[in-house]
């Protein structure tokens, strides 16, 4: 997946995988289904997620008042990607990926 965003190309081929997530337990067909990656671009370490999902999801398309199946690229601040990392994402990658934001407690 592919999108320019004020100025900035964000590739799913070319970026980085940081890890991968989606809905559990609902079947494809459901509203509430989805599935995305969470990518970094090599160049210059942006963050984003780029996913796919049906009506009651971030990833909806809308036409006429109506939503359905959609897929999007929604660009991250680094604070951003990070809480999608720990809503989504085990201890180790987000370490792995995050470890200038991360404190001990």
């Amino acid at each position: 997946m592919k999108k320019i965003i004020n100025g900035y190309r964000y590739d799913t081929e070319k970026a980085i995988l940081v890890g991968e997530s989606g809905s559990s337990g609902y079947a494809k067909s459901d509203f509430n289904y989805w599935e995305a990656g969470l990518y970094k671009t090599k160049r210059s370490g942006k963050f984003f997620v780029a996913g796919q999902g049906h009506a009651m999801t971030r990833f909806a398309s809308h036409c006429a008042g109506l939503s359905g199946w959609g897929s999007k690229i929604i660009p991250m601040a680094p604070e951003e990607a990070l809480e999608w990392a720990e809503q989504n994402l085990n201890s180790e990658i987000i370490e792995e990926h995050f470890a200038d934001q991360i404190q001990d407690a």
